[in-house]
């Protein structure tokens, strides 16, 4: 018999709550720890809080010293005073935003002797998490009032609207900083409403040297064994009354009510850790069919076009310190996700995901007999992926090629506007169309933009996306470089280029002077953007039609998952809300014959130097207290100074920065990557081979006080020896 919408959604709660998962394999909802006796099991693995230390929606926990750092991290607080730890790339961008061939802070740095030397980061913003609220039931009634269908109750419109009307109606209408997100989760069977006091006033305190920051770069990415001092501090200030606000000279550092205690007391294998923060976008409900979709279509499309960009950065910021800094963090964003999609498609063949989610759907299939909500769910979706594939694919080299290469372009419906000033003579939508062009112009040469670089890339961009796709499915401007520039790709792009409007900011000037109808219609750069966009939005329109199908076939899926492997708990795919993973410190053996401790040591810096190598560069004061063994309090028992760890932790994107505790509420390290060989974690876990890699706290206090000169950081911290 067919089930109402509230008969499935009861169900679907009912499973969720008691669906399966392996050992260490989950990222769990704070909010559901006591329904799902999560506790129990952290408990079992060695964890000595109560559920309440975690947390409390109605008094201070750790997850009061959690919070998102900038737009896609993690970060802790470890002070009393607003200090911030975070991840050296999670840093990155505020590093170099500060840094200039004079102050070279990639380079050689960043330690703040005093407040006084703290530096404002305009920009940079800190998220916590004031409350989260259960708005399953809200979101149903209206379903069932007919406000909203199943798939438009899950749209960022509908969750948003729905988000401010409940601020209105909340005690926290009208504080400072106070945002709020709704948000699906278990693809739209639950939703949560989250609660979040902003900061704004976020300044940078200390940043190791990029030899230490991101050592190993891009060839131990993704890589164990690690040995990167991979951290960065900034500070909260406030205003007197502890409210966000604005820079100001007058502000405070914030008194935080909660602030993590750190352990120098070592790690042993199998000690429990847990991992507090904010998770972005696993995919563990693919089908295997989606699985093959992720790999040919996603993760293809960015290691080919991501590969073509990254080839030219390298040569131009091997060639000038200027464009070095200019394009550090670009090529950073850039690399990691073409590294991680090269490693993710090994691991997806290397450790049989696509076996293990044919077994999984037969054993769904087998579930579903008789069952009409679930009965022919897998084969559906199967059908729709297999009609999209092909716009997919086109979409993400496209995206990826022209969107995500290449920054120069014009904004051809801003200029379209213009052309529409100057023929109706209206000047005053011409004087906000010239301001328009301006503002577009500044926020693309801005100074972390080479005009010239960016021409080489979309020289080598251009023929490479003709070669991944077919004729019909390019832009048009493709047969303006057949038929005015006789396949010369290099011609076509030296026009766009040279001879743009927005080329300079001296031929940007001169036509603001005197703009002309027919300077727009022949500005090259304007039928670019215009064919290129034409062409992505009918490829996004075509999608779109199959969009409500899909999501109402992922809701029965994952319900009737639920279902099928109760009575174990269930956690949600991460969506960058606040999760709670757990596991234990641990070893792993990658290959036959091969085993790999849980810890790095500073001897396999030494180990890896090689002054010829940017990626290997060790800093002579660092090798001397290497040399020197001096380590001060921050050795382990036998000497040695440990660098990072690992353990068996489910992490993703957005967890970088996240604090790792132990079972006492202490902190003992920061995340900051996965291991290669289990890079198809975030579509299939592997507990035997899954591992998170930390930076071990010890390190990083070293560094602080030993390289960094700053024991007047470390004195602000509660050490437990």
């Amino acid at each position: 018999m067919k089930l109402t919408v509230r008969k499935c959604l009861i169900a679907a709660v009912a499973a969720l709550t008691i669906g399966s998962a392996r050992a260490d394999e989950g990222m769990w909802l704070l909010q559901l720890m006591k329904q799902q006796n999560s506790i129990d099991m952290m408990k079992k693995q060695g964890l000595k809080l109560e559920a309440d230390a975690l947390y409390n929606p109605n008094g201070v926990s750790l997850k009061d010293a959690v919070g998102i750092f900038g737009g896609g991290c993690t970060g802790e607080i470890i002070s009393p005073e607003g200090l911030i730890l975070t991840n050296h790339h999670c840093g990155y961008d505020a590093i170099q935003q500060h840094s200039s061939v004079e102050h070279d802070y990639l380079t050689d740095g960043f330690w703040a002797m005093n407040r006084n030397e703290e530096l404002p980061t305009p920009g940079l913003k800190f998220r916590f998490v004031d409350r989260i609220v259960d708005i399953t039931d809200l979101v149903n009634d209206k379903i069932k009032a007919g406000e909203a269908t199943e798939v438009t109750a899950q749209t960022r419109p509908f969750l948003s609207k729905l988000a401010q009307e409940e601020l209105e109606k909340s005690d926290l209408k009208g504080k400072p900083g106070i945002i709020v997100q709704a948000l699906p989760f278990y693809a739209g069977n639950r939703f949560y409403l989250f609660y979040y006091k902003v900061y704004s006033d976020v300044r940078m305190v200390a940043a190791p040297p990029s030899s230490v920051g991101k050592f190993g770069g891009e060839t131990d990415n993704w890589m164990w064994p690690r040995h990167t001092g991979d951290f960065s501090i900034f500070r909260i200030y406030a205003d007197k009354n502890g409210d966000p606000a604005d820079y100001s000279a007058e502000n405070v550092p914030l008194k935080t009510p909660k602030f993590l205690p750190i352990s120098i007391k070592g790690l042993q294998e199998n000690d429990y850790a847990m991992i507090l923060g904010f998770p972005g976008s696993p995919s563990r409900y693919l089908t295997e069919s989606e699985v093959k979709s992720r790999m040919q279509a996603d993760n293809q499309a960015m290691i080919d076009m991501r590969g073509v960009r990254l080839e030219v950065l390298r040569k131009a910021m091997a060639a000038s310190d200027k464009t070095r800094i200019q394009y550090a963090s670009k090529f950073a964003r850039s690399s990691n996700y073409w590294k991680n999609s090269i490693g993710m498609n090994q691991a997806i063949v290397d450790n049989n995901v696509l076996g293990a989610k044919a077994e999984q759907e037969k054993n769904f299939n087998e579930f579903a007999k008789g069952k009409p909500e679930y009965e022919g769910v897998v084969d559906k979706i199967n059908a729709l992926v297999e009609k999209e594939f092909p716009l997919i694919r086109q979409m993400n080299y496209m995206y990826e090629g022209l969107n995500g290469a290449i920054e120069f372009g014009s904004p051809f419906m801003v200029m379209d506007n213009m052309k529409k000033a100057l023929e109706e003579k209206n000047d005053s939508l011409l004087d906000a169309t010239k301001k328009l062009l301006v503002e577009v112009f500044e926020g693309i040469q801005d100074k972390d933009y080479d005009h010239e670089v960016d021409h080489a890339v979309a020289k080598a961009i251009l023929p490479a996306l003709a070669k991944a796709l077919t004729p019909e499915e390019l832009p048009d401007f493709y047969q303006t470089i057949q038929t005015k520039f006789k396949g010369d790709y290099d011609a076509y792009v030296d026009d766009i280029y040279d001879n743009s409007i927005l080329s300079s900011r001296e031929s940007l000037d001169k036509f603001l002077k005197k703009p002309t109808v027919k300077a727009i219609e022949k500005d090259p750069a304007t039928a670019y953007s215009r064919s290129k966009n034409e062409k992505l939005k009918a490829v996004a329109m075509t999608l779109q039609a199959s969009y409500s199908e899909l999501p109402l076939l992922h809701k029965a899926y994952i319900r009737g998952l639920g279902e099928m492997k109760e009575p174990a708990p269930s956690y949600p795919d991460a969506n960058f809300t606040l999760r709670l993973t757990y596991g234990n410190v641990k070893s792993y053996n990658p290959r036959d014959a091969i085993h790999y401790k849980y810890y790095t040591t500073t001897d396999g810096i030494l180990q890896k130097e090689n002054p010829e190598d940017s990626e290997f560069v060790v800093p002579a004061k660092l090798k001397e207290l290497i040399l020197n063994k001096d380590f001060g309090r921050y050795a382990m028992a036998d000497g040695t100074m440990p660098v990072c760890f690992l353990t068996t932790n489910d992490i993703t994107g957005g967890n970088s920065g996240s604090p790792v505790i132990n079972g006492e509420g202490q902190l003992i390290g920061t995340a900051f990557d996965g291991n290669w060989e289990s890079l198809s974690g975030d579509i299939n876990f592997d507990n035997n081979m899954q591992r998170c890699i930390n930076l071990d706290i010890r390190y990083m206090l070293f560094i602080l006080e030993k390289l960094g000169g700053c024991k007047h950081l470390i004195d602000e911290m509660t050490i437990v020896e």
